[in-house]
């Protein structure tokens, strides 16, 4: 079994949908996500730093490893969510935040989640969900690199500061409205 594949209840799917303080507070209220960890993915630097992504050089894109039970959710539902909260049809640039490290980008750790993800962005094509088109990129997983301890769940330990109140809340929101069924049980 490799590091990426965990076995009958566990799996691993591997977001970029912009800025990791922003997607890791979504996942983190899923029904069926086990633990969510902000990373590094997609680059050609070994143990990147938060300076380091940030300078635009590494290639590396800003993503979250999150470990979910399929049983519980899938890994297309998840994709549902990630397409909600980010804007997928913006290329390198989500918002304000600009740059390669901030690109739209699903790393699969399995043959199944490359057919989903196509698939899905396939079918949301088709049926013109977005008014532009998805540039999300679909690639199979590498290394991922953790992100440095301070990003970890940051949104929690900083709400208060402007960057979460304007950019991160409003996407907790837009998830806790939109899927209130997928959301854990206190």
């Amino acid at each position: 079994m490799t590091s990426l594949e965990m076995g009958a209840h566990r799996e691993i799917a591997i977001l970029g949908g912009g800025c990791f303080w922003c997607t890791e507070a979504v996942f983190k209220d899923v029904e069926g996500v086990l633990s969510v960890e902000s990373g590094y993915m997609g680059g050609k630097v070994e143990s990147p730093t938060y300076r380091d992504v940030c300078g635009g050089g590494t290639g590396h894109a800003e993503v979250i490893r999150v470990e979910f039970d399929p049983a519980v959710t899938s890994f297309r539902a998840l994709l549902e969510i990630f397409f909600v909260i980010h804007d997928p049809t913006t290329l390198n640039r989500q918002g304000n935040d600009i740059g390669t490290q901030y690109r739209s980008v699903i790393f699969t750790t399995t043959d199944q989640q490359l057919h989903d993800a196509l698939a899905l962005i396939e079918e949301m094509g088709e049926k013109r969900v977005f008014p532009s088109g998805i540039v999300t990129r679909v690639e199979r997983a590498g290394a991922f690199w953790p992100a440095e301890d301070y990003h970890h769940d940051y949104y929690t330990k900083n709400s208060d500061q402007p960057y979460c109140q304007y950019v991160v809340a409003p996407k907790v929101s837009k998830f806790r409205e939109k899927f209130s069924s997928r959301r854990k049980r206190s």
